[in-house]
Parts: structure tokens; sequence; C-alpha cells
């Protein structure tokens, strides 16, 4: 009589290759945990700052990460010449520009970018907004930020006082001020026709939480599949 025994029996170059498979679907899996606690903490700083008193900017070059979502005012005078228009900025499914322009410390010559708000577009996309600035000196309220590295579709991003992205070193290249490396998102109530809400960035842990999910998913399946195909049936007579 024959009776038919399933063993384990696996290869080793399977058992190899299953471990560097596991191993990188592992490491992504916690790759994206770590994220997830990355967005955490920056919504903790974020819902912590919101809280605190506002701080001035001063006339010395700061450390980006140290203003970064923090509520700053800035002191000095605009600076009209050099506003800039970014395009294609989209509100509430609506397409606009955004005014920025450079504010002159007082008593230096630093300068901060100010992005003072969001203005619909005209239908004739060859009707820009007029920039009109406030003269003499000001004093501007909003949340410091750090200008997000965008994909540039093309080396023609910058069309006379139009710009696709804010890019804070071309800015400088091209006006030779002394820069601030972060932007004021104003939040002054003027009546000025700007609009001034600015999207707050949810935690966004998440998706990157439901990543890791996957990653650890497909590593175990993996380890599934290696098991299933290394048992072998073996024939034995008794």
């Amino acid at each position: 009589m024959t009776i038919s025994v399933r063993q384990f029996w696996p290869q080793l170059w399977k058992t190899l290759l299953t471990i560097v498979v596991i191993s990188i679907l592992v490491s992504l899996g916690n790759w994206q945990l770590s994220r997830a606690e990355q967005k955490e903490e920056r919504q903790q700083r974020l819902d912590q700052f919101s809280r605190q008193e506002k701080i001035k900017i001063p006339d010395t070059v700061v450390e980006p990460k140290d203003f970064q979502f923090r509520r700053v005012e800035v002191r000095g005078t605009y600076v009209p010449e050099h506003g800039i228009i970014l395009d294609n900025r989209i509100h509430k499914g609506v397409a606009g520009y955004q005014i920025v322009a450079p504010i002159r410390l007082e008593n230096s010559t630093m300068h901060v970018l100010v992005n003072r708000g969001w203005i619909v577009a005209d239908p004739d996309r060859s009707k820009l907004p007029d920039m009109i600035f406030p003269g003499g000196s000001v004093t501007v309220s909003g949340i410091a930020s750090i200008p997000s590295k965008s994909i540039e579709l093309s080396a023609e991003t910058v069309t006379g006082k139009v710009w696709a992205n804010l890019d804070l070193k071309k800015f400088h290249e091209m006006t030779g001020l002394d820069l601030q490396p972060v932007v004021v998102l104003q939040q002054d109530e003027l009546e000025d026709g700007l609009i001034r809400q600015w999207d707050r960035p949810d935690s966004g842990s998440a998706k990157n939480l439901g990543y890791a999910v996957q990653w650890y998913a497909m590593a175990l399946a993996v380890f599934i599949l290696y098991v299933v195909l290394s048992v072998r049936r073996k024939h034995r007579a008794e």
C-alpha cells in the first residue's frame, strides 16, 4: 500500500530569494511607518505653534525649520517692482493667481517674501491682476512656510512677472535681493480683493499607514507562497 506524505523540503535558492524579497518588503513597510510618525510630529507642531504668540522675523538669516509653520510678524516696506504672480493656483476648484512680493525689513538689507493671497483669474488669460501694494512701513502677520520643491515640466517657468513655481534661489538670482529662506503666508484681514484662506495640511499619516499594511501583507503573501511551493508530496509504501 502506498501512502502520500507531505514534507517541507525547501530549496536553497528559493529560501535565499524569499529572504531578500521579504526583507525589501518589510523595509518598505517600516519606511512608511516612519513617514507616518514624521507627519504626526508635524501635525503636533502645527497644533502647538497655532497656540503660541507671533514671533518677529529678524534681519539675520534664519534656519527655515525653526520658523516653519510658526505664526510670524514682518515689519518693513514692500518692494513693489519685484512683485510676482504665481500662475495656476486653485482655490475651491477655481483657477487663479497668488500675489507675492518682498518686504525689506526695517533698517536692514534683508528681505522676506510675502504671499499676499489669491485672486481669481480673468477668463481672458492675457489680462493679469493688478499688483497694488501698501506704501510706507507695514506690519504683516502670517504663517512661515518653506516653498516646496516642484517638478518643472519645462525650463520656461518664468514669463515676465508670471511664475509657474516659487523658487527662492531663482528669485534671488533674478533680483539680487538678500532673502530669508521662508515665505510668509499673510493672514491679515484687508479689503484688497485677495483671499487668504490657506489650506492647513493634515498629517496624511493614514495614507502612509495604509501603504505600510500593504507592504507587510505582500511580505506575508510571499512567505506563504514560499511555504506552499516548498512542500513536496512523497510516496512511501507500507
